[in-house]
């Protein structure tokens, strides 16, 4: 059992707001206790015997279908009808290309703070970049952008800098249909946030600036191979 008590997150929210994200994935236990909090607003710390109340305004998020979850049996139908007190529905970031702009810039302008660079793109790549399908959403254009800005052979981002133009880019050729199995649903799979096992070709290797302008290899890692170091 917990040997020390301590504030849980309700109970630091208390008077306040607090964003469960992934709201679909708790699993029936902890279904069970949220219910309470929100029906009753009282829980106990992790072994504590004493009751609390709390007062919290509550914020899911989720991609999953939760009416579908609760016809299966997934997700419970009172905590449901509980939590969707006001839906707003959240477009995929694919059906919104005015945002892509947007963040693709935002994101570029963080890199170049965090790294001390002075890139931007050219306006071909934005027009590249916004008609790309992004199953990941703004986590994966995120990470398009720092990859493509790492490797980025000059102070302006080009097309041909973008992973996709040389057929590395796993969303980019799952969504196009390349390397596909017959019968298969990758691209059904890939929209719901599913991994495909998908081969893809070696990543090519790069060169980055080291201690006072050193020039150090540096060869991309892939995750799958079985010496890529486990987190």
């Amino acid at each position: 059992g917990a040997i020390s008590q301590r504030a849980g997150r309700f109970e630091l929210a208390n008077g306040g707001t607090l964003l469960l994200d992934e709201i679909g994935e708790i699993s029936p236990a902890f279904q069970a206790k949220l219910l309470r909090v929100l029906q009753e607003g009282e829980l106990e710390r992790v072994g504590g015997t004493r009751t609390l109340t709390v007062d919290v305004r509550l914020i899911c998020a989720t991609n999953k279908d939760l009416e579908a979850a609760v016809v299966k049996g997934e997700f419970r139908a009172d905590l449901y009808y509980r939590i969707n007190v006001v839906p707003i529905m959240l477009p995929p970031l694919r059906e919104r290309p005015g945002d892509i702009r947007r963040l693709a810039k935002a994101f570029l302008q963080r890199f170049n703070r965090e790294n001390h660079r002075d890139l931007d793109f050219a306006p071909s790549a934005l027009d590249l970049i916004s008609q790309c399908y992004f199953p990941g959403n703004v986590r994966e254009l995120e990470n398009c952008v720092r990859r493509t800005a790492t490797l980025a052979r000059s102070t302006t981002v080009a097309t041909s800098d973008f992973a996709c133009q040389n057929s590395q880019c796993l969303s980019s050729r799952l969504w196009k249909g390349a390397d596909l199995p017959p019968g298969s649903n990758a691209r059904e799979e890939l929209a719901r946030g599913n991994r495909m096992p998908v081969a893809l070709p070696p990543l090519p290797s790069t060169r980055i600036g080291g201690a006072e302008g050193e020039v150090l290899p540096v060869q991309a890692c892939d995750p799958n191979d079985p010496a890529y170091p486990a987190a």
